[in-house]
């Protein structure tokens, strides 16, 4: 019965809106005949209400609206200036579903006109972070002026303010500023604002491009493509070595050429084709065998060309008599 008892609240704490009846039919589903008083009983004694005043979670709330939310906030970095040690505020913003992030600006006093513009840069229709949202959460922070509310919400997305003492209820934004913190900010000491700017900015494309994310399944962001060729195991650093990615350091190979350009450059895959066959035919007579190695090594170049680059161009580029002895369909 505990067994049946834990099921019966864990519906309900997931389907907020899953009445008694409903939760004995999923529960008939799974072969567990329970009367719908049990089910009543059980909420009651756990100190769960009937589904019309249940509760949502802030999760599913989130999960409801993936893709359209967005997170911003603020965290502080201690900067030596002329002026002695200066207390700057970078403004961020955090996609949920992707966990992309935009560094909008850096600043020493974050007033009214940093923040209009910064509004502005966001809602840009070309180009703004929040294209295509709908949702910003925020704390309670004064720093959030009523002008940069005003433009946001003209531009169609809505503000979701925390509650109170609630650093949870952006929690993704609270976990973005810990790894910059931990990773990367606390390991240096800066001198200047420039240089500030450069670091937070080899750290977003290392967070992009270079560190995988345990909510995205260990995946990277915006993973690096990767070129035709042999490869081997090389460090990638940045910030002298602060920031670092192990990754396949790729040879180009001989062909690898022909993929990155244009339809000129198919005269010579032609040219290596001839070479090729004619080299194979003067070995059919018996002639010159170490021709034969080299023809066979030009022709594992080439399937490794054609598997990467013809196929993967379903051979828009090239031509009838190329595409035919590359066997491209």
């Amino acid at each position: 019965m505990k067994e049946i008892a834990a099921l019966i609240v864990r519906m309900a704490t997931e389907n907020p809106a899953w009445g008694y009846s409903r939760i004995q039919g999923a529960l008939k589903n799974l072969d567990h005949r329970v009367a719908r008083s049990t089910v009543a009983k059980v909420l009651k004694d756990n100190g769960i209400p009937p589904a019309p005043g249940r509760p949502s979670s802030w999760r599913t709330f989130l999960r409801a609206h993936w893709g359209a939310i967005a997170a911003a906030d603020f965290f502080t970095t201690e900067v030596w200036t002329s002026r002695g040690l200066v207390t700057y505020y970078t403004l961020f913003v955090l996609d949920l579903k992707s966990r992309r992030v935009q560094i909008v600006g850096s600043t020493r006093n974050p007033d009214a006109a940093f923040m209009a513009q910064a509004a502005r840069r966001l809602t840009d229709a070309v180009d703004g972070f929040l294209a295509g949202h709908r949702v910003l959460i925020c704390d309670r922070d004064g720093k959030w002026t009523a002008a940069f509310r005003g433009l946001l919400e003209g531009a169609g997305v809505r503000i979701a303010l925390t509650p109170v003492q609630a650093p949870n209820a952006n929690a993704y934004a609270e976990r973005f500023v810990r790894s910059i913190r931990e990773e990367c900010l606390d390991h240096l000491i800066l001198f200047g604002e420039r240089r500030l700017l450069h670091v937070l900015k080899e750290f977003v494309v290392h967070y992009h491009e270079e560190r995988n994310h345990q909510g995205l399944d260990n995946d990277l962001i915006a993973p690096a493509p990767r070129a035709l060729g042999s490869a081997r195991v090389r460090c990638r650093e940045r910030l002298g070595g602060l920031l670092r990615l192990s990754l396949l350091k790729t040879r180009p190979s001989r062909f690898s050429c022909v993929c990155r350009t244009d339809q000129a450059t198919w005269p010579v895959m032609v040219s290596w084709l001839e070479i090729l066959i004619g080299t194979l035919r003067s070995t059919a007579h018996g002639r010159g065998p170490d021709l034969l190695g080299r023809g066979v090594q030009g022709l594992e170049e080439l399937a490794e060309f054609a598997a990467d680059g013809a196929a993967r161009d379903r051979g828009r580029l090239a031509p009838a008599g190329v595409q035919a002895l590359l066997g491209v369909q």
